[in-house]
């Protein structure tokens, strides 16, 4: 099996995989893959050089039948079609997963944010909401941030998407907490694969205490993950970045990892631990790896070296199927992104809840309630697992298509 595919590709193979045990029927395969709608916009925007320049935009919006559709915006240089279709999809999965009652949706532009100002990226975010808001909104489609837009990217997207609807919090989450975000929200994807890593070892004999934890990626996700996790007693042995990586044997200090890196932007330099080979992140010695940036990274090349013993993906769609089939055959259980990293979406849909009643909750309470939906979650795929003899991955796509199937059967097709 080879790697030479897109991501829609990868993303609906995985999901094939799952519609086998289900014997769903292929013309309903046909309808819970296909996007409901996609959106491409041409985005010009007056650089702050005097040159103007055209981005492009995109919003796939991929199912609505459980829910309002829900997924990040995402800016990158190499942002296509193609990979926005795969990440809204993996939001319908991944929503269900949790059981929270949203669809999934994706979006972004194509574009370089290290290269532009803050002026330049507000331009940017303004034109682009300006031109999809007929899409958005608090019933519709409700963005969030992702690769490189943060708290601040939401706070433009609810001052745009309020220039026609009027003051509307809940049109999008990730926000700053003086606009109506939610407490808990900036270190909900880190918590919830922290979670779910503690109940993958409770339920694979593995033991968290002194577990060794190689981390490849060290943003949001990966930093509050580490801290997490070596809040459980486990050791984050390795993490590495776009910037350089580190490693010590007896334990990295995560808190002084996380504090140079919010004033250095990046593990490069980290004089904690030694430097290492950054080609050499996934094959490190170690009990957990946790895959916590961009997609595509676990793939032919790299999974056979693979020393781990558990993974869990905190990135959206960081394994390949082909890596996928040679983990399985090396006996290494993988917790897909559609389960692990559900605790950022699942803190979201708390952000909605509070937005759209007027009445916010403090950290403990969303921690405790992320919680319950996260341990759950496992517990379902877990079920799914034993139950079909198949992988986690496999088993959480079933219990999703399930739940989605049944949706748009009540509903009508």
């Amino acid at each position: 099996m080879t790697d030479h595919i897109n991501l829609f590709e990868n993303v609906n193979r995985q999901f094939d995989e799952a519609a086998d045990i289900l014997e769903m029927a292929a013309e309903f395969r046909d309808i819970l893959k296909t996007p409901y709608r996609e959106v491409s916009v041409a985005l010009p925007i007056r650089m702050d050089d005097g040159s103007m320049k055209v981005f492009h935009g995109f919003r796939v919006q991929h199912n609505g039948v459980r829910g309002p559709q829900k997924g990040g915006i995402r800016y990158h240089p190499d942002l296509d079609l193609d990979d926005v279709r795969a990440l809204a999809s993996l939001m319908t999965w991944k929503t269900a997963v949790v059981n929270i009652p949203f669809g999934g949706a994706k979006g972004g532009v194509q574009c370089d944010p290290s290269k532009m100002s803050l002026h330049e990226l507000e331009s940017l975010t303004r034109r682009y909401i300006s031109k999809i808001s007929m899409v958005l909104g608090p019933t519709r489609d409700i963005p969030a941030p992702d690769v490189n837009t943060n708290a601040q990217t939401m706070a433009w997207v609810m001052d745009e998407y309020g220039r026609k609807a009027g003051y509307q919090p809940a049109c999008v989450t990730g926000k700053p907490i003086e606009l109506g975000g939610s407490q808990g929200r900036e270190a909900a994807t880190g918590k919830g694969v922290a979670i779910i890593t503690r109940e993958a070892c409770n339920a694979l004999g593995i033991t968290l205490e002194g577990a060794r934890v190689v981390l490849q990626g060290f943003g949001n996700v990966g930093s509050y993950t580490a801290k997490f996790l070596d809040e459980m007693g486990a050791k984050i042995v390795a993490v590495a970045d776009h910037t350089g990586t580190v490693r010590k044997a007896g334990g990295l200090d995560v808190k002084a990892a996380m504090a140079y890196v919010k004033e250095h932007k990046g593990v490069g330099g980290f004089t904690g631990g030694e430097a290492f080979d950054a080609a050499m992140v996934f094959a490190q010695d170690c009990d957990i790896l946790i895959p916590a940036a961009l997609g595509g990274v676990i793939n032919e090349q790299t999974a056979p070296g693979v020393k781990a013993k558990l993974i869990v993906e905190g990135a959206n769609a960081p394994t390949t199927t082909g890596a996928d089939h040679i983990l399985q055959g090396k006996g290494v259980p993988v917790i897909p992104d559609i389960l692990a990293n559900a605790g950022g979406v699942t803190v979201s849909y708390f952000e909605w809840v509070q937005n759209l009643q007027q009445f916010f909750w403090d950290e403990a309470e969303v921690f405790e309630k992320e919680e319950k939906i996260m341990v759950q979650a496992f517990q379902d795929v877990h079920a799914k697992v034993v139950k079909h003899g198949c992988t986690y991955r496999t088993g959480a796509f079933v219990l999703a298509l399930d739940r989605v199937y049944k949706a748009n059967v009540m509903r009508g097709w």
